[in-house]
């Protein structure tokens, strides 16, 4: 009873095994939609209106159209129309980056806009170009505000890793389902405790970055 399970076959090594795909599609993830996120909050800022246009267009098409139906069209869609299978890792991988990657701009784009007017005249008054009032005033100020935010969208992005279970992906969520198929005979009672360590394993992962980032907004504003 209780945690025998976790000794019984190779479960507590597929546990770990899962555990470490799902890092991995987390932390991939995140760090492209870091670089490529910063980068199209940027790009969100151009004067040029049809680039403008187009950057809202993809940031909602983003926002409205749930995550999981963005995995099955990958999945799926793209064995069907194109005869292309794709590991379901990767199409994880590219689905969560487009997602993060919208909401990474528009976080990137907020926080420079945020930035009082009167800095950016002021430092056009005394001569600086553009690109050192991005570098010494907008970018300084930016990360600030920016950084708690963007700390509790990569905490979301780890926690709807949980997705890939349903495109096959057989990280720790998909493991657990299987151990208690496995276990309903034996010990009925498995689902509470597999799901209870999952509850465990998330938790620790989410719930430091959680806490940091309540402690910089914190240190910040005051």
């Amino acid at each position: 009873m209780g945690f025998d399970w976790l000794w019984e076959g190779q479960n507590a090594a597929r546990l770990v095994q899962g555990l470490w795909l799902t890092a991995k599609i987390s932390f991939i993830s995140v760090g492209f939609s870091l670089i490529f996120g910063t980068l199209f909050g940027l790009i969100m800022r151009s004067n040029n209106v049809v680039v403008r246009a187009l950057s809202r267009f993809y940031l909602e098409t983003i926002r409205i159209v749930p995550i999981l139906v963005w995995l099955f069209m990958l999945y799926f869609g793209l064995s069907t129309w194109f005869n292309i299978h794709i590991s379901g890792l990767w199409v994880c991988i590219w689905v969560f980056t487009l997602w993060g990657t919208a909401e990474m701009g528009d976080l990137v784009r907020g926080a420079l806009a945020s930035i009082e007017k009167h800095q950016v005249e002021s430092a056009k008054a005394i001569g600086l170009n553009r690109w050192q009032i991005f570098r010494y005033i907008e970018l300084p100020q930016g990360t600030r505000r920016v950084l708690p935010s963007t700390i509790n969208l990569f905490t979301r992005m780890i926690k709807t890793s949980s997705l890939a279970a349903l495109i096959g992906v057989i990280e720790v969520v998909k493991v657990g389902q299987q151990i208690i198929e496995n276990s309903l005979l034996t010990n009925p009672s498995a689902s509470f405790f597999v799901y209870g360590l999952i509850f465990v394993l998330y938790f620790m992962i989410c719930y430091p970055l959680s806490l940091w980032a309540n402690r910089l907004e914190h240190k910040w504003e005051s």
